[in-house]
């Protein structure tokens, strides 16, 4: 009886592998490439005949004798919609069949948290989702996944239409971005979303490509070891780490909320501050803050409101025994919370926040003067000393976070997609890479030349977006960052988004994603299209040393420059040979820039915008501004 039922389960396997079926890439309502011999590509049994019809087009194929086929459509225009039916040859079955195919261009989005970042939580979301209704844009997410070899299956998703529901979801970059495209250009357009948020671009790069560069080859060399038990444990780890984070314990919260409760013995923080700032290293995990604050009389009988300022990760907030909200995230535009009449006791007070620290962040970030409770005309200042205990709730467990190895999104979420079909590629990455951020400028143009020659597209069309202006005003690896990025553009159909003047100095996402689709689809309707007029933004050309200043010559640009906020440039800094640089005036002439320092009477060295977060306002007429750079890159 055993050995039947393993012979029927055996059979039962053979006969779905054999079974005709399309590439998971393949679904109603997609966007198929134009202009282009159009790739389709599937399985069935061993040595089937398998017709592919597309339109007027019919190609009739062998599988060989794993069961693999593959047709290269002719090339068609834009248009549709198309149906694409494919089926057995001499065989009885029901034929596949994909409705609403339309003809058009199909962008790969990928990257980090950027561009997996959804219209939803975007600038002016309402607005925009209300009026998402384009029959011509459509979309596919690819789902998470992660291997250590390379896959050739997506798992369950498909290709849908833009709509009021379904663009909630869509990458706001490649939403936006498609949205000028087929508005400029009346093409249907795919957007082919693969993103997962927080990973470094290795990841996303082939294993062949690494091992073939001096910096990632030993990463490489061992990480066919890791298989299915690692991902099942990691998985089973992750969940409990997000059920830590999402879900106060109970008890500890009834405790804490109930009157009579006393915190001897906590520890003390004042805020605002970060973890960063409390030599608490290596702790990931829960921490409840409580504060005791005093309403006044004139302040009762009326509603309040309470302004938490600029969390920097996620928490829950309490005031007194009631719960004002639960696990939200800085990313919300606002922190501020209504609280009721009803809940406020005339003098002692007791606010309470249940803080995650996680990935080496928590707390709340400056200015003091956010952290208040109102009335609308008088401020009760929540800033300076709270109270603290990390040990009330269970560490959140140490995660291996395999999205993050070298080869393995590429493995599990660009391998399979090819060789279907595309105009090119958006990029939106560089976080998680700037601890090595010198190094990003060979990994990122290695993974852009990996997926060149494996798509065998030619020089794929491929634009990314600097990284924005973050954190404060200080000098660490974000520049280095930038400039490692901009090396990219020395590959040919290469371009970068300079989004220095858009970023949020208090938040690593910043919602203004409509002018970054827009400064992506800049380039492609330049350098694709044909659309004349436009200008991608100024840029460093050259310099020249003479006497106390330096002459800096900014590219070809007809339209000229402009200073915004105010009549003097600002973001330049000057050094002489010694490398220590000072602020710098600088004088805008045309296209060239003098810059000069009454402190550095010898000049060798100039810089603008070289920092995490700089005071920079030089652009050009139509809006864009001038590049990060720097003279002394060696």
């Amino acid at each position: 009886m055993r050995y039947s039922l393993i012979l029927l389960l055996l059979t039962i396997s053979m006969i779905s592998k054999g079974q005709l079926s399309l590439a998971d890439a393949f679904t109603d309502h997609m966007v198929l490439q134009r202009h282009i011999a159009i790739p389709i590509w599937g399985r069935s049994f061993p040595n089937d005949m398998v017709s592919v019809k597309l339109g007027n087009s019919e190609v009739v194929v062998k599988a060989n004798q794993d069961g693999e086929w593959s047709v290269s459509m002719p090339s068609m225009n834009e248009g549709g919609p198309y149906e694409l039916r494919v089926s057995n040859v001499g065989k009885k079955g029901k034929p596949i069949v994909c409705k609403d195919v339309l003809i058009g261009d199909v962008w790969l989005a990928s990257g980090q948290s950027n561009m997996e970042w959804e219209v939803r939580s975007s600038m002016n979301a309402r607005e925009e989702i209300a009026n998402a209704t384009n029959y011509s844009i459509r979309y596919l997410k690819i789902p998470h996944d992660i291997s250590s070899t390379p896959k050739h299956c997506i798992g369950k998703t498909n290709w849908k239409v833009i709509d009021t529901t379904s663009v909630k979801e869509c990458s706001a970059v490649a939403y936006f971005f498609s949205k000028i495209l087929n508005k400029e250009t009346k093409v249907p357009i795919g957007i082919i979303q693969s993103t997962w948020g927080g990973t470094p671009v290795e990841a996303w790069t082939s294993r062949e490509m690494l091992s073939s560069c001096s910096l990632t080859h030993d990463r490489v060399a061992h990480i066919d070891t890791f298989g299915l038990i690692h991902f099942q444990a990691d998985s089973a780890r992750i969940r409990r780490f997000w059920d830590i984070v999402y879900h106060p314990d109970e008890e500890v919260k009834k405790m804490l909320l109930n009157a009579s409760y006393e915190d001897k013995g906590w520890g003390v923080l004042s805020m605002p501050s970060l973890l960063k700032e409390w030599n608490w290293p290596s702790f990931e995990g829960i921490i409840w803050l409580r504060k005791e604050i005093n309403i006044p009389a004139d302040m009762l009988g009326k509603d309040l409101t309470i302004n938490l300022g600029r969390p920097e990760l996620n928490y829950s907030l309490y005031f007194n025994e009631t719960e004002i909200c639960k696990t939200i995230w800085n990313a919300e535009p606002s922190h501020k919370y209504l609280l009721p009449k009803e809940i406020i006791k005339q003098g002692k007070n007791i606010i309470t926040v249940r803080l995650s620290a996680l990935w080496h962040g928590g707390g709340f970030d400056p200015p003091a003067e956010r952290m208040v409770i109102s009335d609308g005309i008088n401020n009760i200042s929540i800033a300076g000393d709270w109270k603290f205990n990390r040990e009330l709730e269970p560490p959140v467990p140490q995660v291996s976070n395999y999205q993050k190895y070298p080869s393995f999104l590429f493995n599990a979420m660009i391998n399979p997609l090819i060789p279907y079909g595309i105009k090119g590629v958006i990029w939106y990455q560089g976080e998680d890479n700037v601890r090595d951020s010198y190094n990003y400028r060979f990994h990122f143009v290695n993974m852009i030349n990996d997926w060149r020659i494996r798509f065998k597209l030619g020089y794929l069309p491929f634009y990314f977006v600097q990284l924005a202006n973050f954190i404060d005003a200080s000098d660490s690896d974000w520049p280095l960052l930038r400039e490692s990025q901009e090396y990219a553009f020395a590959l040919p159909n290469t371009g970068m988004a300079c989004i220095i003047d858009i970023g949020d100095a208090n938040n690593i996402h910043p919602v203004n994603k409509q002018e970054v689709g827009l400064r992506l689809a800049k380039m492609a309707l330049k350098d694709l299209y044909g659309r004349s007029g436009i200008v991608i933004g100024p840029r460093f050309k050259a310099y020249k040393v003479d006497g106390s200043k330096i002459s800096v010559e900014i590219n070809d640009n007809e339209k000229g420059l402009v200073v915004r906020s105010g009549s003097v440039a600002s973001g330049f800094e000057i050094a002489g040979v010694d490398g220590k640089y000072v602020k710098a005036n600088a004088n805008v002439k045309g296209n060239i820039i003098e810059v000069s320092s009454e402190n550095v009477a010898n000049p060798r060295y100039v810089r603008y915008a070289w920092k995490d977060n700089p005071d920079c306002n030089v652009f050009d007429t139509d809006g864009n501004p001038l590049w990060p750079f720097r003279t002394d890159k060696n």
